[in-house]
């Protein structure tokens, strides 16, 4: 066989969750052997605030620094509020902003392998684009029998957050006791939503963690942002799954986990920890309500959370460790310093697909 000469050319397919890389090797024969490899792309949902709780606004992508495992890391995209992520190479601060091409909508899409249920009603592509912006929030409720008490204004509660909300590209509503439900499919019908909501009926026990992890599964589906919000009174005492699994999951899937739970769950200090290490490291919060009004201020502040926050993506750069990754996102600039930040704590990578294809040579 003549010598091979190696030809390396690297391209990268920019979408919102994995990128291509082909590697070409050519000689003198008929074929040309090529490689394709899929790297995922990191994303990230960043809130800014001020010592006083308020956020901020009006950032851009220059100011912020991203480190996994302490090596800086070059951003992708970039999207403040509910706008969608744009290429950092078509931002240009004090212009309009461009227009979406048509493939920014397609990555909203399902990304289904077949294995997993149809979790979105049928839209039409004019449908699709019109939901680029904002995120896709799934409602996770607790209807076991530690909900004997406040069923019906818990229910209020989560209505009115649903009607509430304007920009996420659709809902999707859960429920679970000892067996999960998907009562209402991902939608942006609020009605459908509400309905769903307005159905459900207290259970026995509680397969919290169980029910969460196949929310995640669920939402790791989709490209694009997505967040999941849980409400529960407190323990779980019927799950085969720990909650450190399901944390990490929704870590390396980049999915914040907003929690809500009444004052009973205070009673369980287990929990109470527990709950709070999950929307912390996830980039979510947690609230313990003691009655409806605080109930409804606390979906009220994850509304707001949800309309001001900064999403960021990029492609790690090269890094021997394969096991668990921390990120750090900092803000550049003096003036900005005493400014919190809160996202995820890091990801563990997925495993690089690597695809061989032989093409005939032109």
């Amino acid at each position: 066989m003549a010598k091979q000469h190696l030809l390396l050319s690297m391209s990268l397919l920019c979408t919102f969750s994995s990128c291509a890389v082909w590697v070409t090797a050519q000689d003198n024969g008929p074929d040309v052997t090529v490689f394709k490899v899929t790297v995922n792309m990191v994303q990230l949902d960043v809130a800014v605030t001020d010592k006083k709780g308020n956020y901020v606004t009006r950032l851009t992508p220059w100011d912020f620094a991203i480190y996994e495992d302490g090596i800086p890391q070059k951003i992708a995209t970039f999207g403040e509020e509910n706008e969608a992520p744009r290429r950092l190479e078509d931002y240009k601060p004090g212009e309009d902003k461009p227009a979406l091409a048509a493939s920014t909508a397609k990555v909203h899409g399902l990304r289904n392998n077949g294995s997993s249920p149809d979790l979105f009603q049928k839209e039409s592509p004019e449908q699709i684009s019109s939901l680029v912006a904002g995120a896709s929030v799934f409602i996770l409720f607790d209807t076991s029998d530690y909900m004997y008490r406040g069923f019906v204004f818990a229910q209020d509660a989560i209505a009115q957050f649903v009607r509430s909300l304007e920009n996420p590209a659709r809902v999707a509503f859960y429920s679970y006791s000892r067996n999960f439900s998907r009562a209402c499919l991902l939608t942006p019908d609020r009605s459908q939503v509400i309905h769903s909501i307005r159905s459900t009926v207290a259970g026995d026990d509680a397969a919290l963690y169980n029910s969460l992890l196949m929310t995640l599964k669920d939402a790791a589906q989709l490209s694009g942002r997505k967040v999941v919000v849980v409400f529960s009174n407190g323990p779980d005492n019927a799950s085969a799954v720990g909650p450190e699994g399901v944390r990490e999951m929704a870590q390396t899937e980049g999915i914040p986990i907003y929690m809500i739970s009444t004052q009973e769950a205070r009673l369980d200090p287990l929990s109470t920890a527990i709950f709070e290490r999950v929307s912390a490291t996830t980039g979510g919060k947690v609230y313990f309500a003691k009655n409806w009004k605080e109930e409804q201020d606390a979906f009220a502040s994850i509304r707001d959370d949800l309309e001001h926050l900064y999403s960021l993506s990029y492609y790690p750069q090269p890094n021997p460790n394969r096991g668990w990754r921390t990120i750090t996102v900092k803000l550049v600039g003096q003036d900005l310093k005493s400014y919190h930040v809160r996202t995820r704590s890091g990801y563990r990578p997925k495993a690089v697909r690597l695809i061989e294809q032989i093409k005939p040579a032109t």
